[in-house]
Protein backbone atom coordinates (compact mmCIF):
# COMPACT_ATOMS: atom_id res chain seq x y z
CA UNK A 1 0.00 0.00 0.00
CA UNK A 2 2.95 2.13 0.89
CA UNK A 3 4.27 1.89 -2.87
CA UNK A 4 0.65 2.53 -4.32
CA UNK A 5 0.72 6.12 -2.55
CA UNK A 6 4.13 6.90 -3.22
CA UNK A 7 3.49 5.87 -7.01
CA UNK A 8 0.66 8.09 -7.18
CA UNK A 9 2.32 11.58 -6.05
CA UNK A 10 5.30 10.83 -8.15
CA UNK A 11 6.33 11.93 -11.39
CA UNK A 12 5.51 9.66 -14.83
CA UNK A 13 6.24 9.40 -18.27
CA UNK A 14 2.88 8.61 -19.21
CA UNK A 15 -0.83 10.49 -18.05
CA UNK A 16 -2.53 7.57 -16.02
CA UNK A 17 -6.20 7.55 -16.13
CA UNK A 18 -7.42 4.94 -14.80
CA UNK A 19 -7.22 1.14 -15.28
CA UNK A 20 -4.56 -1.54 -13.96
CA UNK A 21 -4.72 -4.43 -15.19
CA UNK A 22 -5.76 -2.51 -19.05
CA UNK A 23 -4.38 0.84 -18.13
CA UNK A 24 -5.81 3.61 -19.84
CA UNK A 25 -3.30 6.38 -20.63
CA UNK A 26 -2.47 9.41 -22.05
CA UNK A 27 1.14 8.86 -24.13
CA UNK A 28 3.54 11.73 -24.04
CA UNK A 29 6.65 12.49 -25.55
CA UNK A 30 9.74 11.18 -24.70
CA UNK A 31 13.38 13.28 -25.41
CA UNK A 32 16.39 11.94 -24.22
CA UNK A 33 19.63 13.30 -25.31
CA UNK A 34 21.85 9.92 -25.67
CA UNK A 35 25.75 9.45 -27.12
CA UNK A 36 24.57 9.85 -30.65
CA UNK A 37 22.46 12.66 -30.47
CA UNK A 38 18.78 13.75 -28.94
CA UNK A 39 16.35 11.29 -29.44
CA UNK A 40 12.48 11.16 -29.20
CA UNK A 41 9.46 8.79 -29.52
CA UNK A 42 6.36 8.40 -27.69
CA UNK A 43 6.08 7.00 -24.53
CA UNK A 44 3.44 4.44 -25.28
CA UNK A 45 5.88 2.66 -26.98
CA UNK A 46 7.09 1.38 -23.60
CA UNK A 47 3.10 -0.34 -23.59
CA UNK A 48 2.74 0.68 -20.24
CA UNK A 49 5.90 -1.51 -18.86
CA UNK A 50 7.52 0.53 -15.85
CA UNK A 51 9.57 -2.60 -14.98
CA UNK A 52 12.21 -2.80 -17.63
CA UNK A 53 11.28 -5.80 -19.46
CA UNK A 54 10.01 -3.72 -22.71
CA UNK A 55 13.08 -2.38 -25.34
CA UNK A 56 12.24 0.82 -27.55
CA UNK A 57 14.97 0.87 -30.52
CA UNK A 58 15.61 4.59 -31.72
CA UNK A 59 18.18 5.89 -33.80
CA UNK A 60 20.33 2.67 -32.47
CA UNK A 61 20.07 3.15 -28.89
CA UNK A 62 18.15 0.51 -27.33
CA UNK A 63 15.64 2.13 -24.35
CA UNK A 64 13.75 0.64 -21.31
CA UNK A 65 11.53 2.00 -18.83
CA UNK A 66 12.15 1.20 -14.83
CA UNK A 67 10.42 2.77 -12.30
CA UNK A 68 9.92 5.87 -14.41
CA UNK A 69 13.63 6.54 -15.20
CA UNK A 70 14.90 5.03 -18.38
CA UNK A 71 17.87 3.64 -18.82
CA UNK A 72 20.12 2.22 -21.86
CA UNK A 73 18.59 -1.40 -22.57
CA UNK A 74 21.24 -4.52 -21.78
CA UNK A 75 21.77 -6.99 -25.19
CA UNK A 76 20.02 -9.87 -23.08
CA UNK A 77 17.24 -10.36 -20.24
CA UNK A 78 18.09 -10.85 -16.90
CA UNK A 79 16.35 -13.71 -15.03
CA UNK A 80 13.83 -11.67 -14.45
CA UNK A 81 12.77 -10.97 -18.17
CA UNK A 82 14.18 -7.61 -17.78
CA UNK A 83 16.91 -5.59 -20.00
CA UNK A 84 18.90 -4.16 -16.97
CA UNK A 85 21.89 -5.62 -14.61
CA UNK A 86 20.33 -5.46 -11.30
CA UNK A 87 22.81 -4.88 -7.94
CA UNK A 88 21.53 -5.47 -4.36
CA UNK A 89 22.34 -1.80 -2.21
CA UNK A 90 22.95 -1.76 1.59
CA UNK A 91 19.59 -2.51 2.45
CA UNK A 92 19.19 -5.43 0.05
CA UNK A 93 16.95 -3.81 -2.62
CA UNK A 94 17.81 -4.92 -6.14
CA UNK A 95 18.57 -1.57 -8.68
CA UNK A 96 19.61 -1.22 -12.19
CA UNK A 97 23.22 -0.15 -12.83
CA UNK A 98 23.09 0.23 -16.66
CA UNK A 99 23.82 4.12 -17.80
CA UNK A 100 20.97 6.56 -18.38
CA UNK A 101 20.70 9.37 -20.92
CA UNK A 102 20.03 12.63 -20.04
CA UNK A 103 16.56 13.03 -19.97
CA UNK A 104 14.51 16.31 -21.06
CA UNK A 105 11.00 14.00 -21.43
CA UNK A 106 7.64 16.07 -21.69
CA UNK A 107 6.53 13.99 -18.23
CA UNK A 108 3.11 14.21 -16.58
CA UNK A 109 3.99 17.26 -14.15
CA UNK A 110 5.44 19.20 -17.05
CA UNK A 111 2.67 18.53 -19.10
CA UNK A 112 0.10 19.81 -16.23
CA UNK A 113 2.59 22.78 -15.59
CA UNK A 114 1.85 23.46 -19.38
CA UNK A 115 -1.42 23.25 -19.43
CA UNK A 116 -2.11 25.70 -15.97
CA UNK A 117 0.48 28.13 -17.49
CA UNK A 118 -1.52 28.44 -20.59
CA UNK A 119 -4.73 28.59 -18.87
CA UNK A 120 -3.49 31.48 -16.53
CA UNK A 121 -2.23 33.22 -20.07
CA UNK A 122 -5.97 32.73 -21.39
CA UNK A 123 -7.61 33.77 -18.20
CA UNK A 124 -5.83 36.72 -17.22
CA UNK A 125 -5.61 38.41 -20.82
CA UNK A 126 -9.11 37.80 -21.12
CA UNK A 127 -9.36 40.00 -17.95
CA UNK A 128 -6.92 42.35 -18.88
CA UNK A 129 -8.63 43.28 -22.26
CA UNK A 130 -12.12 43.42 -20.48
CA UNK A 131 -10.19 46.15 -17.96
CA UNK A 132 -9.30 47.79 -21.01
CA UNK A 133 -12.61 48.18 -22.80
CA UNK A 134 -15.07 48.73 -19.70
CA UNK A 135 -12.05 50.31 -17.38
CA UNK A 136 -10.76 49.61 -14.34
CA UNK A 137 -13.36 51.94 -12.20
CA UNK A 138 -16.47 50.18 -13.55
CA UNK A 139 -18.40 47.50 -11.56
CA UNK A 140 -16.60 44.10 -12.47
CA UNK A 141 -18.38 41.27 -14.39
CA UNK A 142 -18.26 37.28 -15.02
CA UNK A 143 -15.03 36.07 -13.90
CA UNK A 144 -13.61 40.10 -13.17
CA UNK A 145 -15.67 40.01 -10.47
CA UNK A 146 -14.41 36.60 -8.89
CA UNK A 147 -11.04 36.90 -9.42
CA UNK A 148 -10.33 41.16 -8.65
CA UNK A 149 -11.22 40.11 -4.80
CA UNK A 150 -8.28 37.91 -5.13
CA UNK A 151 -5.94 39.84 -7.05
CA UNK A 152 -6.66 43.20 -4.68
CA UNK A 153 -6.13 40.87 -1.95
CA UNK A 154 -2.98 39.92 -2.84
CA UNK A 155 -1.90 43.33 -4.13
CA UNK A 156 -3.19 45.42 -0.57
CA UNK A 157 -2.32 42.73 1.97
CA UNK A 158 0.43 40.60 0.74
CA UNK A 159 2.67 42.67 -1.33
CA UNK A 160 2.28 46.44 -0.11
CA UNK A 161 1.56 45.44 3.67
CA UNK A 162 5.31 43.91 3.53
CA UNK A 163 7.13 45.43 0.90
CA UNK A 164 5.00 48.93 0.67
CA UNK A 165 7.14 51.99 0.77
CA UNK A 166 6.27 52.10 -2.87
CA UNK A 167 8.21 49.59 -4.25
CA UNK A 168 6.10 46.94 -4.02
CA UNK A 169 4.19 47.89 -7.19
CA UNK A 170 6.97 46.16 -9.27
CA UNK A 171 6.77 42.97 -7.08
CA UNK A 172 3.00 42.82 -7.46
CA UNK A 173 3.09 40.80 -11.36
CA UNK A 174 5.64 37.82 -9.71
CA UNK A 175 3.39 37.35 -6.57
CA UNK A 176 0.06 37.15 -8.70
CA UNK A 177 1.68 34.67 -10.82
CA UNK A 178 3.18 32.83 -7.96
CA UNK A 179 -0.45 33.04 -6.24
CA UNK A 180 -2.84 31.62 -9.09
CA UNK A 181 -0.16 29.29 -10.12
CA UNK A 182 0.09 27.60 -6.76
CA UNK A 183 -3.24 27.71 -6.28
CA UNK A 184 -4.64 26.55 -9.85
CA UNK A 185 -2.09 23.55 -9.31
CA UNK A 186 -3.21 22.82 -5.81
CA UNK A 187 -6.54 22.46 -7.06
CA UNK A 188 -6.08 20.27 -9.80
CA UNK A 189 -3.87 17.86 -7.46
CA UNK A 190 -7.22 17.44 -5.97
CA UNK A 191 -8.69 15.65 -8.75
CA UNK A 192 -7.62 11.99 -8.94
CA UNK A 193 -6.53 12.00 -12.73
CA UNK A 194 -4.39 14.59 -12.15
CA UNK A 195 -0.71 15.64 -11.56
CA UNK A 196 0.38 16.24 -8.04
CA UNK A 197 2.70 19.24 -9.62
CA UNK A 198 2.77 21.28 -6.21
CA UNK A 199 3.76 17.99 -4.30
CA UNK A 200 6.62 17.58 -6.57
CA UNK A 201 9.64 19.22 -4.98
CA UNK A 202 11.51 19.62 -7.84
CA UNK A 203 8.74 22.64 -8.83
CA UNK A 204 8.49 23.38 -5.28
CA UNK A 205 12.25 24.10 -5.64
CA UNK A 206 12.30 25.71 -8.66
CA UNK A 207 9.79 28.60 -6.98
CA UNK A 208 11.98 29.06 -3.88
CA UNK A 209 15.20 29.49 -6.01
CA UNK A 210 13.49 32.22 -8.20
CA UNK A 211 12.14 34.03 -4.81
CA UNK A 212 15.89 33.49 -3.62
CA UNK A 213 16.93 35.13 -6.87
CA UNK A 214 14.41 38.25 -6.92
CA UNK A 215 15.01 38.90 -2.67
CA UNK A 216 18.71 38.74 -3.47
CA UNK A 217 19.07 41.19 -6.32
CA UNK A 218 16.19 43.36 -4.41
CA UNK A 219 18.17 43.46 -0.89
CA UNK A 220 19.88 46.86 -0.15
CA UNK A 221 23.08 47.50 1.31
CA UNK A 222 21.71 47.26 5.08
CA UNK A 223 20.83 43.72 4.17
CA UNK A 224 23.83 42.72 3.04
CA UNK A 225 25.74 44.96 6.19
CA UNK A 226 23.97 43.35 9.06
CA UNK A 227 24.39 39.46 7.50
CA UNK A 228 28.38 40.40 7.17
CA UNK A 229 28.74 42.95 9.68
CA UNK A 230 26.15 42.33 12.31
CA UNK A 231 25.91 44.75 15.18
CA UNK A 232 27.39 42.56 17.34
CA UNK A 233 30.76 42.45 18.95
CA UNK A 234 33.62 41.60 16.38
CA UNK A 235 34.96 38.96 18.54
CA UNK A 236 30.80 37.08 17.77
CA UNK A 237 31.58 37.27 14.07
CA UNK A 238 33.16 34.36 13.34
CA UNK A 239 29.83 33.12 15.09
CA UNK A 240 27.07 35.17 13.82
CA UNK A 241 28.64 35.39 10.43
CA UNK A 242 27.88 32.06 9.29
CA UNK A 243 24.75 31.61 11.15
CA UNK A 244 23.57 35.04 9.02
CA UNK A 245 24.89 33.62 5.54
CA UNK A 246 22.76 30.48 6.60
CA UNK A 247 19.50 32.11 7.36
CA UNK A 248 19.78 32.80 3.61
CA UNK A 249 19.63 29.41 2.69
CA UNK A 250 17.21 28.44 4.92
CA UNK A 251 14.60 30.73 3.94
CA UNK A 252 14.10 29.30 0.41
CA UNK A 253 14.61 26.05 1.91
CA UNK A 254 11.15 26.23 4.52
CA UNK A 255 9.57 27.98 1.38
CA UNK A 256 10.35 24.67 -0.74
CA UNK A 257 9.72 22.00 2.30
CA UNK A 258 6.46 23.53 3.55
CA UNK A 259 4.58 23.69 0.06
CA UNK A 260 6.25 20.28 -0.85
CA UNK A 261 5.48 18.52 2.24
CA UNK A 262 1.99 19.87 2.91
CA UNK A 263 0.77 18.96 -0.77
CA UNK A 264 2.26 15.61 -1.26
CA UNK A 265 1.19 14.62 2.92
CA UNK A 266 -2.74 15.55 2.29
CA UNK A 267 -2.61 12.77 -1.00
CA UNK A 268 -0.94 9.93 0.84
CA UNK A 269 -2.94 10.07 3.80
CA UNK A 270 -6.20 9.90 1.35
CA UNK A 271 -5.20 6.68 -0.48
CA UNK A 272 -3.57 5.44 2.76
CA UNK A 273 -6.94 5.67 4.14
CA UNK A 274 -9.28 4.33 1.14
CA UNK A 275 -6.50 1.16 0.89
CA UNK A 276 -7.35 0.30 4.38
CA UNK A 277 -10.14 -1.28 3.04
CA UNK A 278 -7.94 -3.51 0.60
CA UNK A 279 -5.93 -4.08 3.87
CA UNK A 280 -8.29 -5.75 6.21
CA UNK A 281 -10.24 -6.94 3.57
CA UNK A 282 -13.27 -6.16 4.98
CA UNK A 283 -15.70 -3.89 3.81
CA UNK A 284 -16.44 -3.41 7.81
CA UNK A 285 -13.68 -0.64 8.08
CA UNK A 286 -15.31 1.35 4.86
CA UNK A 287 -17.73 3.96 6.75
CA UNK A 288 -14.70 5.04 8.69
CA UNK A 289 -11.84 5.12 6.03
CA UNK A 290 -14.37 6.60 3.40
CA UNK A 291 -15.17 9.61 6.36
CA UNK A 292 -11.96 10.51 7.53
CA UNK A 293 -11.08 10.43 3.59
CA UNK A 294 -13.89 12.74 2.50
CA UNK A 295 -12.76 15.10 5.79
CA UNK A 296 -9.12 14.81 4.96
CA UNK A 297 -10.44 15.79 1.12
CA UNK A 298 -12.64 18.50 2.29
CA UNK A 299 -9.20 19.92 4.69
CA UNK A 300 -6.88 20.01 1.70
CA UNK A 301 -9.54 21.82 -0.08
CA UNK A 302 -8.93 24.59 2.72
CA UNK A 303 -5.30 23.98 2.69
CA UNK A 304 -4.72 24.29 -1.90
CA UNK A 305 -6.21 28.13 -0.72
CA UNK A 306 -3.79 28.42 2.57
CA UNK A 307 -0.22 27.25 0.88
CA UNK A 308 -0.41 29.36 -2.20
CA UNK A 309 -1.24 32.29 0.28
CA UNK A 310 1.46 31.53 2.73
CA UNK A 311 4.07 30.70 -0.41
CA UNK A 312 3.03 34.25 -1.52
CA UNK A 313 3.41 36.00 1.91
CA UNK A 314 6.22 34.97 3.06
CA UNK A 315 7.83 35.67 -0.47
CA UNK A 316 6.72 39.46 0.01
CA UNK A 317 7.54 39.06 3.69
CA UNK A 318 11.61 38.09 2.98
CA UNK A 319 11.72 40.45 -0.33
CA UNK A 320 10.11 43.79 1.86
CA UNK A 321 12.95 42.45 4.77
CA UNK A 322 15.95 42.80 2.15
CA UNK A 323 14.52 45.73 1.45
CA UNK A 324 13.85 47.91 4.43
CA UNK A 325 16.25 50.42 5.98
CA UNK A 326 18.39 49.80 8.86
CA UNK A 327 19.58 51.94 10.65
CA UNK A 328 21.45 50.72 13.23
CA UNK A 329 23.64 53.74 15.03
CA UNK A 330 20.65 56.33 15.00
CA UNK A 331 18.36 53.69 16.40
CA UNK A 332 20.91 53.11 19.15
CA UNK A 333 21.35 56.66 19.59
CA UNK A 334 17.48 57.08 19.86
CA UNK A 335 17.36 54.84 22.64
CA UNK A 336 20.36 56.58 24.48
CA UNK A 337 18.44 59.38 24.19
CA UNK A 338 15.08 58.20 25.00
CA UNK A 339 16.82 56.71 28.04
CA UNK A 340 18.30 59.97 29.02
CA UNK A 341 15.19 61.66 29.08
Amino acid sequence: MAEIAIEHVLDSHSWHLWGDEHPVSLPLPVILKTNSGFVNFSSGAFHHDVHGKVVVEKSGERFVNFEEDIFYASETPNEHGQYLVMEADAKGKMHPVNEKPLDFSITKNVAQLFFSALVLILLFTSIAKAYKKTGVTSAPKGKQSFFEPLIVFVRDEIAKSNIGGGKHEKYVPYLLTVFFLILLNNVLGLIPISANLTGNIAFTFVLATITFIVTSFSANKNYWGHIFLPPAPKALYPILIPLEVLGIFTKPFALMIRLFANMTAGHIIVISLVGLIFTFETLLVSPIAVGFALFIDVLECLVALLQAYIFTLLTALFIGSAMVEHHHEESHEGEHAAAKH
